[in-house]
């Protein structure tokens, strides 16, 4: 009987949910662990300056093209979507305080976590599973290094650090698009937009805005780290790893911004 119990679809589902479920608890517990580790390590000072500045680098600097692109090209179909409706029922002098909640609240943050988890974290995670299959990581191990300082350090700290940078540039490069956008289609003056702009943005919203950035950093450059670190099985593994590091990131940022706009704004 339990031989034809196995073989159904519910036994299977039940299996594959039971398999899931497991899963997701030893990713989490790892990347508690790992993060717990992360900050033991600050006080040992296990990278060097050089290091994190490369880190840094990578972080702020080759992910702008990208992210600006994207962050942009977002705030010029919004405000191509808005403004010649809001012109034509006498709203025009609003479309800029639109425009600028948008970026400075969840567009601008959310579209540059998403670009930085796409270019950066999926190559932190390539990269450290990379080595954790080809055993350099057992190496460090054998010279009496701890992986995770040596590791994890510089790229989580340039991923904190680094992300409102992004995430400041890539706002104002999103309301100047936006700008731009309306100014063409429905013809609302610079003067108007701007004056709009600094009605709407308050020194809340951008205290939350930074400190957003700075959760979302931290987050996605620890989970694609952990996640990676974690890979095995040759090729095969450190594909996997890869994967699980992007999804894990998009899913975790949507939720640490979900307890954002519950803490905040309500």
């Amino acid at each position: 009987m339990r031989i034809y119990y196995k073989a159904t679809y519910t036994y299977k589902i039940f299996r594959a949910f039971c398999k899931s479920l497991n899963n997701l608890i030893t990713t989490l517990g790892t990347i508690v662990m790992f993060g717990i580790e992360f900050f033991k390590g600050l006080r040992y000072k296990p990278t060097t300056f050089p290091e994190l500045m490369s880190q840094c680098y990578r972080f702020g600097v080759t992910s702008l093209p990208i992210t600006l692109s994207i962050v942009g090209m977002t705030s010029v179909i919004v405000a191509m979507q808005v403004a010649g409706e809001m012109v034509k029922q006498g709203a025009g002098n609003y479309v800029g305080m639109l425009v600028a909640i948008l970026m400075v609240r969840e567009e601008a943050v959310i579209m540059a976590g998403f670009a930085i988890i796409s270019m950066i974290g999926s190559s932190l995670a390539s990269e450290i599973a990379t080595m954790k299959v080809t055993e350099q990581i057992d190496a460090i191990r054998v010279l009496k290094v701890n992986p995770i300082h040596y590791l994890f350090t510089p790229r989580v700290l340039a991923g904190t650090l680094m992300m409102p940078i992004v995430v400041i540039v890539s706002s104002l490069v999103g309301i100047v698009g936006g700008a731009i956008a309306a100014n063409l289609v429905s013809g609302l003056t610079f003067k108007a937009y701007f004056d709009s702009v600094w009605f709407g943005i308050n020194m809340h919203d951008l205290q939350v805005c930074i400190s957003k950035s700075f959760a979302f950093g931290f987050v996605i450059s620890l989970i694609c780290c952990s996640c990676g670190m974690e890979a095995r099985d040759g090729a095969k593994g450190v594909g996997l790893a890869t994967t699980k590091a992007v999804v894990w990131s998009f899913v975790a940022i949507v939720i640490v911004d979900l307890i954002f706009a519950a803490a905040c704004f309500y």
